[in-house]
């Protein structure tokens, strides 16, 4: 098939080079003519495992090529897909302002019968309006499919090359279009995955009800991570023993500082949208927003509550990218912490994989961003442990303590083990593991992520948001360094 994908980020890009990948002629296209100087000189705009490598083999094979000729090429097409991006509005809404002009566009390019498919997250009914807007461009007769992505970043190739499910969505009895749509994905479904056809609504929830349904048990476990610090149990041995259940399942039950990127904070925040200007209050979703919110501050609470101040404090800090094996700091919860210990008076010393050059863009020289990971280390007063790159699991911990001015490792992913962090003379504070500190609410302490999220603070009213120190026990004994 000829493939016209419009819109060269993320989605657009990955989809165009796994759709090449299986012999379809595709043309991305992008106005943007120094990421496509970027992309036809073999390089990539963003990190993604395995993507360089699909990018660079169809282009050689003339079944992958990047251009600005959006007419040219959606007349060539047989399938278009619409790509772009849908920023977050200042009320939460997906703003459609260009996947609308994209489609006005389509509409006044298209000369024979095509198939135009919303790929892009967009609301409920948004395909409605595409068509609305391609109808007001054009008397060709066309087709608009809404096919919702679900590619996890750091692993987005395998996941179009292996999905779980496709799902496509069309208007009641439009069976060429879900024919064109079949046929398109029947080389990626072979081993059994189901493709769904249903309306273009359902489809168009499909994807916002996955992202806000795993960002609910990730605050979830967030808040029995912080019931376990209250009641001295483990969060590990509670995980595993829930994950067992085959009604729950193990996946998304790891408690950490909360979740960030370009899905889960913007995909919730629009359903919500899009509840509300519908007369529906989502309860639920709200709750998950505000525990993220806070969860993102709970490391800095601990560095708190065990230096009592930060004020010319340097904190090394492993990890900037929101997940592994991506460079995108949409959201990361890093953000938060580094601007609250920058406004505390503390100095920032941090190392990604692939996320230095995003953290520069972000923080400028207020942050020194470092080449290698110990290098961070120097001379810092703590380590916080922020996103879990594999290379940080098995470190050499002799040389980190050498390093150091004190041992001390805030873990915000849970990544080491606290009996091992003992053993090596480490001070070591982790998620809902009870370990080193426990904690007290204080209603009287304003809650930082909400001024990080754009509010004032108000006073953190819930519990295991702030935090005060409370007498060291026996059931504590990780504790036992001084704090230089």
């Amino acid at each position: 098939m000829k493939i016209a994908v419009i819109g060269t980020g993320y989605v657009g890009l990955v989809a165009g080079a796994c759709l090449a990948e299986h012999g379809n002629r595709v043309m991305c296209v992008d106005k943007d003519l120094r990421k496509l100087a970027t992309l036809n000189a073999g390089e990539m705009p963003i990190f993604e495992p395995g993507l360089e490598e699909l990018v660079r083999r169809n282009r050689a094979e003339d079944r992958l090529c990047f251009t600005p000729d959006l007419t040219g090429s959606v007349r060539a097409a047989d399938i278009v897909f619409i790509a772009v991006g849908t920023p977050q509005g200042e009320d939460g809404s997906a703003d459609l302002q260009h996947v609308l002009a994209v489609a006005r566009e389509i509409g006044r390019s298209i000369d024979k019968y095509t198939v135009i498919v919303d790929k892009s997250t967009v609301p409920v009914g948004t395909a409605g309006t595409v068509r609305a807007n391609i109808a007001a461009e054009t008397t060709t007769a066309f087709s608009v499919v809404s096919n919702p992505e679900f590619m996890k970043q750091g692993a987005a190739v395998e996941d179009f090359m292996k999905p779980d499910r496709v799902v496509i969505g069309v208007a009641p009895g439009d069976e060429p279009a879900a024919a064109a749509m079949r046929e398109l994905y029947a080389p990626f479904t072979r081993t059994g995955a189901p493709i769904m056809v249903m309306d273009t609504a359902s489809a168009e929830l499909c994807k916002y009800a996955a992202n806000a349904i795993l960002a609910t048990r990730i605050s979830f476990m967030n808040e029995i991570a912080n019931a376990c610090e209250q009641m001295g149990a483990d969060v590990d041995h509670v995980r595993k023993a829930i994950g067992a259940d085959r009604r729950i399942g193990a996946s998304f039950l790891f408690p950490g500082i909360g979740y960030g990127g370009s899905c889960f904070p913007k995909d919730v925040q629009a359903l919500l949208r899009s509840a509300s200007d519908r007369g529906y209050d989502f309860r639920i979703l709200r709750a998950v927003e505000e525990v993220n919110q806070h969860q993102k501050s709970r490391l800095v609470e601990k560095m708190l509550a065990y230096f009592d101040d930060l004020e010319g404090r340097t904190i090394a800090l492993w990890g900037l990218a929101f997940k592994p094996r991506t460079d995108d700091m949409r959201e990361a919860p890093a953000i938060t912490i580094i601007r609250e210990l920058l406004r505390r008076g503390a100095h920032v010393r941090a190392y990604d994989p692939e996320a230095g050059r995003t953290a520069r863009q972000i923080f400028g020289d207020d942050v020194t961003i470092c080449a290698k990971g110990y290098d961070a280390l120097v001379d810092a007063d703590a380590l916080a442990v922020v996103t879990e790159w594999n290379e940080f699991r098995e470190p050499d911990f002799k040389r980190m303590r050498a390093l150091l001015k004190n041992p001390v490792i805030f873990d915000g992913r849970n990544i080491y083990s606290p009996d091992q962090m003992r053993a090596l003379g480490f001070d070591y504070f982790s998620m809902g593991r009870s370990a080193g500190l426990e904690f007290t609410a204080q209603p009287a302490v304003a809650s930082f992520a909400a001024e990080d999220a754009g509010g004032k603070a108000t006073p953190a009213a819930r519990p295991g948001n702030s935090f005060t120190k409370r007498t060291l026990g026996p059931r504590f004994p990780e504790r036992s360094l001084p704090r230089g």
